[in-house]
Formats: C-alpha cells, structure tokens, sequence
C-alpha cells in the first residue's frame, strides 16, 4: 500500500511541476498584455495609469504567493533585459531610472505578499465567502505597492515626500477598482477550480 502511493505520488509530482511552469509563463504573458494596453501619464512625476497592476492582483489570486512572485518576477525580468513589455511598450534597465522604478521593484514581492494572504484565507476556510479576506490581501499589496512607487518617485523624479504622496493618491480611484475587478474573476476561477488553492 505505502509503496503504491509512493509511486503514484512520484508520478504525478512532474504533471505538477509542469503545469505550473505553464501557468507562470502564462500569467507572466498576460500582465505584458496588460501593460501594453493604452497607458495614461498623470501627476508631476509623470508616472502612467496601466492595466499592469490588473494583471499583478489577479495572477497573484489566482496562482498565490510562489508561483504568483515567479509569474511577476518572469516579468520583470523579461523586460529589464530589453523586451518591450513595460508599460507603453517600454523595456530594458533603464526603467529603473524612471519615476516609475519604486512601482516596478515593488511587483514581485507585492504578487508574492497578496498571493499568500489570498491563498492562507482559501486554504483555512474553504467552506465560507473569501471575499473580505480576499479584499485585505490585495489592498495589502496596493499598500506595498504605492509605499515602494511612492519613494521611487521621490528619488527617480526629484519631487518631495508630499508631492510624490499626493502623486500617488491620483492613482488610488482605478487602483481600487482593479483590486475590485481581479477579485470578481478570481474568485470564480477558484470555483471552477479548486485544486489551484490545494498545493
């Protein structure tokens, strides 16, 4: 019997392994999508409204914490070495020079942050609605989030602590609805399928 299920386990352990991977790379494809959606630059520092932080939340809910920080850092990386996945079309190292670098560090960590918060509250309580508990763990990736962009602007464009908050409150109206929206679809995709949450 022991053996039997050591064997089973051992032969599903590369199916998992492998669908993850797709799933990664898939989501990595999707917050590009994302990003090269018409952007809109506002505020002193200039930095631009995006659908790219839409992408971050929801494969941060749907894939969670780890495989959530490797979709986002995939990402990232991909464009800091030149593909043309940021937002407008943008690529390459240099975006770390730009008012936008705080935001763009703070991807990864904030996908691996939401993603776990997400995935702790679909784990312990199955059996009840998630939506609040859902809704904490994307604000506190926003949170983190506008911490980080809110220093990068500061450092990158040269304004203030109070001009780069101010900034950043522009962006919280959309910010707040892309948390809202990422929530709406992850939240029946868990449904359909449970076992994403049931690592």
């Amino acid at each position: 019997m022991s053996h039997s299920t050591h064997t089973s386990s051992t032969a599903t352990a590369p199916h998992n392994t492998g669908r993850d991977v797709a799933l990664i790379a898939v989501f990595a494809a999707f917050i590009a999508v994302c990003a090269l959606l018409p952007a809109f630059p506002v505020g002193p520092a200039g930095v631009p409204i995006t659908f790219q932080t839409l992408g971050i939340y929801l494969t941060a809910l749907v894939l969670g914490g780890k495989r959530g920080f490797l979709a986002v850092l995939l990402y990232v990386i991909v464009g800091l070495l030149g593909l043309p996945v940021f937002a407008g079309g943008s690529g390459g190292i240099a975006a770390l020079a730009g008012p936008s670098a705080g935001y763009l560090l703070a991807f990864a960590p904030a996908a691996a942050l939401t993603g776990a918060l997400a995935y702790s509250t679909l784990s312990t309580r199955p059996g009840k609605s998630p939506i609040l508990r859902l809704t904490g763990a994307v604000l506190a990736g926003f949170v983190l989030m506008t911490a980080a962009g809110i220093a990068g602007m500061v450092i990158n464009a040269g304004i203030s602590w109070p001009a780069a908050f101010t900034a950043a409150l522009l962006y919280v109206p959309g910010d707040l609805i892309k948390c809202a929206v990422a929530i709406a679809v992850a939240l029946p995709v868990h449904r359909a399928f449970p076992t994403l949450s049931r690592r």
